[in-house]
């Protein structure tokens, strides 16, 4: 099945919000202000340059399971720096497979060097499921001759 839709259009459907922590803030505030405003990861800006992303999984991974403080620990000490990002013309397909390649749950969108949106699998995979109830439904309405053309 081919997936249409851009990392655009699914912005235009989510919205744009980007949730972002100073490197050093503690990691307690990051995950403060991601339960705050309900998403699984924040950019790590300083001075208006991303440089990396800190999710859920790297609290899990790199506080949580070694027993750390997270009201000691900076940001800075485990953010994942390599941050893979898209275009907002980039195709839905595309995400999918590069988040499947790098094992990312969340990307971000720039236009240039400019963040303009940030696009989690949950967004995917809910645009899916609407692009396929959709095209169930023109299915359905030719085969019962209710398709207007």
């Amino acid at each position: 099945m081919e997936i249409t839709g851009t990392v655009d259009a699914v912005l235009q459907v989510k919205g744009n919000a980007v949730w972002s922590v100073s490197p050093d803030a503690t990691v307690f505030e990051a995950i403060e202000l991601m339960a705050q405003k309900n998403v699984g990861a924040l950019l790590v800006v300083d001075a208006d340059k991303t440089l990396g992303i800190i999710s859920e999984r790297d609290y899990t991974r790199r506080i949580a399971l070694e027993g750390r403080n997270s009201r000691q620990v900076r940001v800075r000490e485990i953010t994942t720096g390599r941050v893979v990002a898209v275009a907002p013309d980039t195709g839905i397909d595309e995400c999918l497979a590069l988040m499947t390649h790098h094992r990312i749950r969340h990307l971000p969108v720039l236009q240039g060097d400019n963040i303009v949106g940030i696009v989690s699998i949950g967004d995917l995979v809910n645009w899916l499921i609407s692009a396929q109830k959709i095209a169930i439904n023109q299915l359905t309405d030719y085969i019962s001759g209710q398709y207007p053309g």
